[in-house]
């Protein structure tokens, strides 16, 4: 009897769910109504789960398009004039009494009752069944709200204040964070949980505490169950900072914060899945983080389309004197300035710009923004007048918003036929601010905005497209528009892209398409800010505070982090973190890993040369090799090019070719204008041995035993010839020069 019931339920657990339930409830295909079959031919070409739901009207800034995820529950009266019919029972609760039934049947089996008792082939459950089933459900009490003690209450007003004074912008940083330490002091678990971040990272004005921080994870993780102390914990368990470093419960304390809405833990678990670091590779798990993370930028991006990151390389800015890392120059600046004051316009409206996106080393400032577009506005530039209707539409903690005086700007640089007003004017009229809402007019706008290749014109363009908006739905013609603006870096554009990709709206569903999209946008969050911070800190010789910093962003998944994180451990600056220079080469392979196997060619190099040289693993010259070839082939690199030819001439890892040596050293030239002092030495080096293999194959070295070298100068007599030849070229330079 037994064997018969394992048998039993071997066999329901390889049925599908659906088809066990229509089974027992025994109802029949719905049939189609005449309606259902026009709408199925006019939607054949989409997923059948896609359910849009059009723009939320309450939304004052470019919107992005509908969430298609699935994941969360739709309103279904949704206009389109469908609705559940009144008899309907809900699936996921039809399903859970179907399978009710089925475990009765079991259970009277395997007491030797007949199964047709109780089968109830012809059942079919009704509502009067599904609502005496709820009500037999017990009731849940209401937690009454609690009350805060006199303790408490100050606590939450000191914390609160402190959040209003960080989130100014120009904050007063001393006096909120000693708010934030006299709430925390008085047991208020998010000023804890701030200062404990605040002490790990070193962020100013606090010093870094790494101990402390890691005493306070632990407090608020195990009496508290706190999902971000969970990411504290987390992320000290994956880079072994002060704790024993553990793959297995660093991935504990990220699922357990990811489920408590930890938006770090779920952009960690989602780079995890999606790269395969020390879990299972999978796709459809990352995009399930990503999309939550990115949900969740997208709601909080405003019209300026959100601030830019800045990622500055820290091996490029070492090893390249002229590497440009887009940080303005205060003098730059300050000449700028002094032209706008002078009256230039261009000036006035590219400092504008500059302070009302942010970024490159300039703090985003809307009130400093306003002043430089009004001057430009007053001498009649139609960008500048359009650029303080967005300012006003938008408002700010120093500009009230205003969308009378932002019609006005729009009105003005739209009749100047500027796509920024135009686009604005669209805006307003789309969602009805301070003007009637007209879709018509907003589509003329938009269409005459993108038309001029204007970013926010083809997203809102797009938009309209895609929720069919004052136009017929076109999902191809969203798909073309939303991929125009993504051109431009808007983040709105890149979500919409990712919604599409990931349910295959008007195109093939692409999951590792849609990852690396949503990836991007939740990389584009406020915590990208901290990788200007992090370079702050190394800037000013703090390694420790910008290498757990860059540690923390690289679990995070951002490529740039994780190369100067590695960079810092290459170079030593972390000793006090770590016990040894070999400890922290074994960290630094691990991060040129990850970065490498994101696209950064530097960090493909330098995987080569770890195997190449044994730093934090054994000496490979083949996996030296491959990895060389892989930048060279992949991504051009000179460096690995020439690599590859020193590899080639000397049979490291490879067969020994001359020829092959001698071709990979030319590309090298052609790659990178800095390779040729060096190939030129090398070919030169090459010349010299070619001419001595060809005095061995006529067999003169039996003539002339000073040939060979290898004998009289070792096996690196190579090293010692290019040592040489350097030498004679300075020598010729110096005294080729003209004498004073």
């Amino acid at each position: 009897m037994r064997g018969e019931l394992l048998l039993l339920c071997l066999l329901l657990g390889l049925i599908p769910i659906s088809s066990a339930n229509d089974f027992l409830l025994g109802k029949p295909e719905r049939q189609k109504s005449d309606d259902d079959k026009q709408d199925d031919e006019n939607d054949i070409h989409y997923s059948p789960e896609v359910q849009v739901d059009g723009i939320r009207s309450e939304a004052i800034k470019m919107i992005p398009a509908p969430d298609l995820s699935g994941g969360e529950p739709h309103n279904t009266d949704d206009g389109s004039g469908a609705s559940e019919e009144e008899d309907s029972i809900p699936p996921d609760l039809a399903a859970a009494l179907a399978q009710t039934r089925l475990l009765k049947n079991l259970f009277l089996q395997m007491n030797g009752l007949p199964y047709a008792v109780v089968s109830e082939p012809d059942e079919e459950t009704t509502q009067e069944e599904v609502a005496k089933a709820i009500k037999e459900l017990p009731e849940l009490l209401e937690e009454p709200p609690k009350v805060l003690t006199p303790e408490e209450q100050e606590a939450e007003s000191l914390w609160t204040k402190a959040m209003i004074t960080l989130n100014t912008t120009h904050p007063n940083t001393a006096e909120a964070y000693s708010q934030i330490k006299q709430a925390a002091s008085l047991g208020h678990t998010q000023a804890r949980l701030h200062l404990a971040w605040s002490e790990l990272l070193g962020s100013n004005p606090i010093k870094q505490d790494i101990e402390s921080a890691k005493k306070t994870f632990y407090d608020l993780a195990e009496n508290q169950n706190i999902p971000e102390a969970h990411m504290g914990l987390g992320f000290l368990f994956a880079t072994g900072i002060s704790v024993n470093a553990s793959q297995a419960r660093a991935l504990v304390h990220y699922t357990i914060a990811a489920l408590g809405g930890s938006q770090w833990a779920r952009m960690a678990l989602g780079y995890r899945y999606f790269a395969g670091a020390t879990v299972p590779n999978s796709c459809e798990k990352s995009l399930d983080f990503y999309r939550k993370v990115a949900n969740k930028v997208a709601e909080d991006v405003s019209l300026s389309g959100g601030g830019m990151v800045q990622r500055v390389r820290l091996l490029e800015e070492a090893e390249n004197p002229g590497y440009n890392s887009g940080i303005l120059d205060k003098d730059l600046i300050d000449y700028y300035q002094l032209l706008a004051e002078k009256g230039d316009v261009q000036a006035q409206v590219g400092l504008g710009q500059l302070h009302y996106q942010g970024g490159r080393g300039v703090q985003q400032d809307h009130l400093q923004a306003a002043r430089y577009f009004m001057q430009a506005a007053d001498a009649g530039n139609p960008a500048a007048m359009a650029f303080l209707g967005k300012i006003y539409l938008e408002g700010s903690d120093m500009i009230k918003q205003d969308n009378q005086t932002a019609f006005k700007y729009f009105k003005k640089a739209a009749d100047q036929g500027n796509p920024v007003g135009q686009s604005g004017l669209g805006l307003m009229y789309l969602h009805g601010r301070g003007v009637p809402k007209d879709p018509q007019k907003a589509l003329k706008y938009f269409t005459q905005a993108a038309d001029q290749g204007w970013v926010d014109g083809q997203l809102q363009l797009g938009n309209m497209y895609f929720s069919g908006l004052g136009v017929r739905k076109n999902y191809r013609m969203a798909n073309k528009l939303f991929a125009l603006a993504s051109q431009s870096g808007h983040v709105l554009a890149y979500y919409n892209l990712a919604q599409m990709h990931a349910t295959g709206t008007g195109m093939l569903r692409s999951c590792s398409m849609a990852v690396e999209l949503y990836k991007n946008v939740a990389e584009r969050g406020k915590w990208g800010n901290r990788l200007m911070e992090a370079h702050w800190h190394y800037r000013h010789g703090h390694f420790e505070e910008a290498f757990v910093t860059y540690a923390l962003l690289a679990e995070l998944g951002y490529e740039v982090a994780q190369g100067n994180a590695a960079f810092i451990l290459d170079r030593g600056e972390v000793l006090s973190l770590f016990s040894s220079q070999d400890e922290m080469f074994v960290r630094a392979l691990m991060y040129w890993g990850r970065a490498a196997a994101q696209g950064y060619s530097a960090a493909q190099v330098k995987l080569g040369d770890y195997h190449y040289y044994g730093l934090g693993t054994p000496v490979d010259y083949e996996l030296a090799a491959s990895h060389y070839r892989h930048a060279s082939d992949h991504q051009h690199n000179a460096q690995a090019m020439f690599n590859l030819g020193y590899m080639h001439e000397q049979g490291l890892g490879m067969q020994q070719d001359i020829h092959l040596a001698k071709r990979c050293y030319d590309r090298a030239a052609e790659t990178n204008n800095d390779a040729k002092v060096p190939v030129y030495l090398a070919l030169m080096k090459l010349s010299f041995i070619f001419g001595l293999k060809y005095f061995e194959e006529i067999e003169w070295q039996d003539w002339f035993f000073l040939f060979n070298l290898n004998k009289m100068l070792g096996p690196y007599w190579d090293l010692y010839l290019i040592t040489a030849l350097l030498g004679l070229l300075i020598i010729i330079v110096r005294y080729r020069r003209p004498q004073p």
